[in-house]
């Protein structure tokens, strides 16, 4: 099946779903769905069409662009080898989306990823925990507008642990075990 008769199948599939076809590069057929209609569409391509697999889920952010955050889910169906990317815009101040975590249940921590780097929380998720960051990290690492301005002095060198003898040893050591 091709990205126009799939387009068509998930217009049929979808009756009363707004959804917008997305041009794409890798002729991967791609769709932007509005964030409400997000968990029927998910239960939709689950049931109906087979997507049984959430092979991937990331955000992007557009910031200063409002809309700024886009959540890309890349599905998988195995049974009718298609693959589908599944996009959804969230303002800057808006940043949330229903969790999918119960009708895919590789989301729940992909989720928790896109959260924790992000910032983009996920309504009704079972466990959203920091996953990648520590607890008490402040922001949110993958955000355009996060500081990495490092105020740290320039380390040209540091010094070994270790004396030259102990270094020499070592080498002549490596090397007779080498042959």
């Amino acid at each position: 099946m091709d990205a126009d008769a799939l387009f068509a199948v998930l217009q049929e599939t979808l009756p009363g779903v707004h959804t917008e076809r997305v041009p794409s590069v890798d002729l991967q057929t791609s769709v932007y769905v509005r964030r409400e209609d997000l968990p029927a569409v998910a239960r939709t391509l689950r049931a109906a069409l087979e997507f049984t697999l959430l092979a991937e889920l990331t955000a992007v952010d557009f910031w200063p662009r409002e809309p700024r955050f886009e959540v890309v889910y890349l599905l998988v169906s195995i049974e009718r080898r298609l693959r589908l990317r599944l996009k959804v815009r969230l303002d800057g101040q808006a940043a949330r989306i229903a969790t999918v975590s119960d009708i895919w249940p590789s989301a729940n921590w992909l989720e928790r990823e896109v959260w924790d780097l992000f910032g983009i929380e996920f309504e009704r998720h079972p466990d959203p925990r920091r996953l990648l960051m520590p607890e008490d990290w402040e922001g949110f690492p993958l955000r355009k507008d996060y500081p990495v301005q490092i105020n740290a002095k320039v380390r040209t060198s540091e010094p070994m642990q270790m004396t030259e003898e102990e270094f020499r040893a070592n080498v002549q050591k490596d090397r007779l075990a080498r042959g």
